[in-house]
């Protein structure tokens, strides 16, 4: 069984499934829906196209270069059966599977690191700007230490992002 990739997304074709397009060169396009297959025929580029794996990892939002990815190949050579080599081979592919994921969190993780400082920032400052709305007028005089410390933090975490 044969897992083919799409050609206009990069997504997982199975056996049975998607659009095989046969160009008058005899070179195949393999689509996972119509959707790509649609897209393909309006002559859009897949890399300024936001939903496809190619503008995913053009701009940063996947993983590019790994190890891993050497795995995944496709490779032609016929290989005799045995039935320790396919043993071996299902073992090596549950622990690539397990280092590829954790490097994929980690990568995650590092991405989105910039993003929870600058949303933690945007709702301080809305805090600040719709605090009435929040508290009764009369509880504000409690909460007046507070909204000070909460515009030093403000200041202190847009001191150090500039």
């Amino acid at each position: 069984m044969r897992l083919e990739k799409c050609f206009f997304c990069g997504g997982t074709v199975y056996p049975g499934h998607g659009i095989m397009f046969v160009r008058n060169d005899a070179k195949v396009f393999r689509f996972c829906r119509s959707k790509c297959h649609k897209n393909f025929k309006l002559k859009r580029n897949p890399r300024k196209t936001r939903w496809t794996k190619a503008f995913r990892k053009l701009n940063g939002k996947e993983m590019v270069v790994d190890k891993t990815f050497e795995f995944e190949k496709k490779r032609n050579r016929p290989v005799k059966y045995d039935r320790d080599l396919v043993m071996n081979t299902i073992k090596a592919m549950k622990v690539v599977q397990r280092i590829k994921s954790a490097r994929e969190e980690r990568f995650y993780k590092l991405r989105m690191k910039g993003v929870k400082r600058t949303e933690k920032m945007a709702m301080l400052k809305e805090i600040d700007e719709h605090v009435d709305s929040i508290r009764l007028p009369s509880a504000l005089e409690k909460m007046q230490s507070r909204l000070k410390a909460n515009k030093a933090k403000l200041e202190a975490m847009q001191a150090t992002r500039s």
